[in-house]
């Protein structure tokens, strides 16, 4: 076994939070599986094994290790073929990285496999985690990597008949320059051949295949009310009780990865607002922190402060967002229009301070747009002795009243196991009984300076999910309030070369620093090869970037590992043997947005 170190290595490179050697104990298990680590500081372990040992390595890693990893958080493909500055590392076309995690114990591996040849194949773990059915149709489907043995092996996020596969370097990066997507043949009956609904396709039963029952089908979606965005659901019913789902994603699939390939660096800031649209400035969050580590920058005091109030301010306008809708997923009409009034405010705040509302596009590379303007803290102040009464108001209305109890405690209930078997985090990990907070784990820009509480539940149930969050409002205020109190003076952004251009006046006296702001402002920064993986407490859950430099003036590679995607993933296991009215309630405790889901 060799170490396997990248040709630059991050700057700024956080420590692991574990001194565990799983990759001795993956080399003493299986003899000649482990071809090296990179690098050897790295944040999580990476661990390089061959195809033919991963589902092995899995398998023993998730249920036999004395210290398993029960989550598989993530997993995600990279096209090598024209990535640079990859000496050391092992010969490859294409890198599968498979991410474990174990909520419990706050460590997490990542086991790399690398894949040869044009069209390549790798084997499916969907039997040691179920939650890998999505993500191994999700590689298929960007990158043409097919997995033997999988149950279900088709696209996910675009139509069946599309042709290519978009994330491989060859597929063009604008829409300008494909063609333009048709059905196949010219017929109609080819079309209409190439849209019918056929059962067996789905993995549903064939009309007439049990005698005793007579399956009905039932189509919830695409259209955005009840399903919180294009979303298909396709039911099979047995009278109204739901023997199975299937769900058709894809519909607000906008390639936000590939964008990440044409953009810099700092351009792309802007289309990170938009992944989980309701959550705005914290979307900037996961992908700046990687930014800045791989390239070493250290963000002032100030604006650590800042980032944190802007993120918990748009924490609360996604969670009220949620309260109101939820509440009228179940029937009652009235809670979302005060709800919406009270994210107004919030969203004035926002506009007050950064020019924007629901997408300010604010947070920079080390550090925010601009200062506070004079009058912030009035604003904030006023917000922050508001609310509470609001919530407490709300609290009678909505979790107290027996009709909206009745049709959320119990239903859409899943164990803390399942929860970690399909990588649920956040508040629906939480509700779950978890206290798992990556703001208290893993503290980033200065959390660890705030007083607060993760709140938890134990039912698991739909209930549960919205009383946590509800919780979480409260806990956000109070950070917010702390940040008004100790707001520290200084920068509001770092000195670095990296994150801002030299100073004006020095331009007019060198044509050196002339020269750097031009490139700077022409082409972005220039960042270090390297890899960098960051993971923040979102509003739904833990989303992070996984940024891949070679050395370019943008991302090799951005991978947004976000919540939504594995939460909606085991909306069937949660609906199964339900009631069609329960499954409104599901999806609205679930809080998913659908921009999350496709990115």
């Amino acid at each position: 076994m060799s170490e396997i170190a990248p040709p630059l290595a991050p700057p700024a490179c956080a420590p692991p939070r574990t001194g565990r050697d799983v990759a001795g104990e993956l080399a003493a298990r299986f003899p000649g599986s482990v071809l090296g680590t990179q690098p050897a500081a790295a944040d999580p372990q990476v661990v390089w094994v061959g195809a033919r040992e991963l589902p092995g390595a899995l398998r023993y890693l998730k249920d036999e290790a004395a210290s398993p990893f029960p989550t598989l958080f993530d997993l995600a493909a990279v096209d090598e073929r024209t990535r640079g500055h990859r000496e050391g590392l092992p010969a490859s076309d294409f890198t599968l990285a498979y991410h474990l995690l174990s909520l419990a114990r706050d460590e997490d591996v990542v086991l790399k496999v690398p894949l040869t040849g044009e069209r390549p194949r790798a084997a499916s773990v969907t039997g040691v985690f179920p939650s890998a059915n999505w993500y191994e149709r999700e590689a298929f489907d960007m990158f043409g990597i097919a997995f033997d043995g999988h149950p279900d092996l088709r696209r996910i996020l675009l139509p069946p008949e599309w042709e290519g596969h978009p994330l491989r370097k060859e597929y063009p990066a604008r829409a300008t320059d494909l063609p333009p997507f048709r059905l196949p043949g010219q017929a109609e009956r080819a079309e209409e051949e190439a849209l019918r609904f056929r059962p067996e396709r789905w993995g549903l039963h064939e009309a007439g295949e049990r005698r005793d029952t007579d399956f009905m089908f039932l189509n919830v979606g695409p259209q955005h009310p009840g399903t919180h965005g294009l979303l298909r659901v396709v039911l099979e019913l047995d009278g109204e009780e739901i023997v199975n789902a299937v769900l058709d994603i894809g519909y607000h699939h906008r390639g936000a990865e590939k964008m990440a390939e044409r953009q810099s660096w700092h351009t792309y800031i802007p289309y990170t607002d938009r992944v989980e649209y309701l959550s705005g400035a914290l979307n900037n969050m996961p992908y700046l922190l990687a930014v800045e580590r791989l390239a070493g920058i250290e963000v002032p005091d100030r604006a650590q402060v800042i980032r944190v109030m802007l993120s918990e301010l748009f924490r609360i306008s996604s969670h009220l967002v949620f309260y109101g809708t939820f509440a009228q997923d179940v029937g009652a009409m009235s809670p979302v229009f005060y709800t919406f009034e009270d994210r107004e405010r919030v969203l004035g705040i926002v506009e007050a301070v950064c020019g924007a509302r629901m997408h300010p596009n604010w947070f920079r590379i080390g550090g925010v747009a601009q200062d506070l303007p004079d009058g912030w803290d009035e604003l904030v102040l006023d917000l922050c002795d508001y609310l509470p009464a609001r919530l407490d108001e709300y609290d009678r209305v909505i979790l107290g009243n027996p009709i909206f109890r009745a049709r959320t405690k119990g239903v859409g209930a899943y164990s803390l196991a399942q929860a970690q078997e399909w990588g649920v985090t956040g508040p629906g990990l939480r509700a779950c009984g978890l206290e798992y907070d990556l703001r208290k784990k893993r503290p980033y820009s200065g959390y660890d300076a705030f007083e607060f509480e993760v709140p938890t539940a134990t039912g698991g149930d739909c209930y549960d999910r919205a009383w946590v969050r509800v919780q979480e409002m409260r806990q956000s205020l109070r950070i917010v309030r702390q940040c008004v109190g100790m707001m520290p003076p200084g920068p509001y952004v770092s000195e670095h070369h990296l994150a801002v251009p030299p100073l004006k006046a020095r331009t007019m006296l060198d044509i050196e620093t002339l020269i750097t702001h031009f490139l700077g402002v022409s082409w972005g920064p220039v960042i270090p090869p390297g890899e960098a993986a960051v993971p923040v407490e979102a509003s739904k859950g833990i989303t992070q970037y996984w940024l891949v430099s070679d050395g370019a003036s943008g991302a090799y590679r951005a991978r947004v590992r976000t919540p939504s995607f594995p939460h909606l993933q085991m909306l069937p296991e949660i609906a199964r043997g339900r009631m069609i009215p329960d499954l409104l309630a599901i999806l609205g405790s679930v809080d998913f947005v659908l921009s999350d889901v496709d990115r």
